[in-house]
């Protein structure tokens, strides 16, 4: 018989960029205080890449990282997956580029765009491909220059959103470790709430889009804050239950980094005390893509063999789910 292959996390690497954009430089910009952003989000500052840089100069060092931590070849990397929404250009993909930049010659890759999901679909695409035996080492990456594309003039988008990108390593395994079980869900009809108006091939960039300020991100907040809540707390709980666990058998959960009262509902409705969450949303905000591989980047000193963990996300579109995975080293 042979043996069931799963895809195992066996190396992190990340990169943040090192200016930072606190509190107070942002109440210096719009209408706003430090008091107020902690209560509403918990962010305190967050990482902007500056200068003539794209998403790729923020995941090139993270696998550059991630390559010497595991210490192997980037020749041997046979695929890259990037979640991303600030691709450096419409083509080639960011993958592509960063392919390039950290000396991937023999792998081939996309990008995934799935907004604040980004990282969680990339997972699961290149989990499959581990799982298929067609690929023996995938990296999946994740990461958002969400400064491209954030309205500095606009109080409450402009406090959230930071730079950053962190990746994954991924090899087969036949011990059981790795990645266990997903739930991924897209429901179109919230693209009213969240979108970015311009810049595709629906409404292509016109100096009109440019100047009604079309090609930043659009968040109506309060319709965002219920779906994101209910999404990603149902979606938790029923990949807990499908795999008979309570909050009991779960070491870590790796919630999206999106406002902090969102990651307390998400952790109280699957029975999770605030300990066992990983948070790090006050020193880099919502960097979309990049929050839950930065937070795996984070902690994972503190993280042991055979530690359940729980992924969650929710983000544009919508999009939203979560993933269960057990942590192989």
């Amino acid at each position: 018989m042979t043996q069931k292959i799963t895809a195992a996390i066996t190396a992190v690497g990340g990169f943040v960029p090192e200016d930072k954009l606190t509190n107070a430089d942002l109440e210096k910009i719009v209408d706003t205080n430090d008091e107020w952003i902690r209560s509403r989000t918990g962010i305190e500052e967050r990482r902007i890449l500056k200068g003539q840089k794209g998403t790729s100069d923020l995941l090139a060092p993270a696998v550059e990282q991630l390559l010497k931590k595991r210490g192997i070849s980037p020749l041997e990397i046979d695929a890259l997956v990037v979640g991303t929404v600030t691709p450096d250009m419409m083509f080639p993909s960011t993958a592509n580029l960063v392919c390039h930049k950290a000396g991937l010659k023999n792998a081939w890759g996309f990008d995934m765009l799935a907004a604040c999901s980004g990282f969680l679909y990339a997972l699961t695409t290149g989990a499959a491909l581990i799982e298929s035996g067609r690929c023996k080492k995938v990296i999946v990456a994740g990461g958002d220059k969400m400064s491209s594309i954030v309205d500095y003039s606009d109080r409450t988008t402009c406090i959230i959103f930071g730079d950053g990108g962190a990746a994954v390593l991924l090899e087969a395994n036949t011990e059981g470790y790795g990645v266990q079980d997903s739930i991924l869900r897209s429901d179109g009809a919230g693209c009213a709430h969240l979108h970015m108006k311009a810049g595709g091939s629906l409404r292509p960039a016109t100096a009109e889009t440019v100047a009604n300020k079309e090609h930043f991100i659009y968040q109506e907040g309060q319709p965002v804050f219920k779906a994101a809540v209910k999404g990603m707390a149902d979606v938790s709980a029923e990949l807990l239950e499908r795999n008979n666990l309570t909050g009991d058998d779960i070491a870590w959960l790796v919630p999206h980094q999106a406002n902090k009262r969102i990651i307390d509902a998400t952790a109280d409705r699957i029975g999770l005390s605030h300990d066992k969450v990983m948070l790090n949303i006050q020193r880099y905000g919502n960097t979309t893509a990049g929050t839950i591989p930065l937070c795996l980047w984070d902690w994972e000193s503190q993280l042991k063999k055979g530690d359940n963990i729980v992924i969650a996300a929710f983000g544009g579109g919508f999009t939203w789910g979560a993933t269960l995975i057990k942590w192989g080293y």
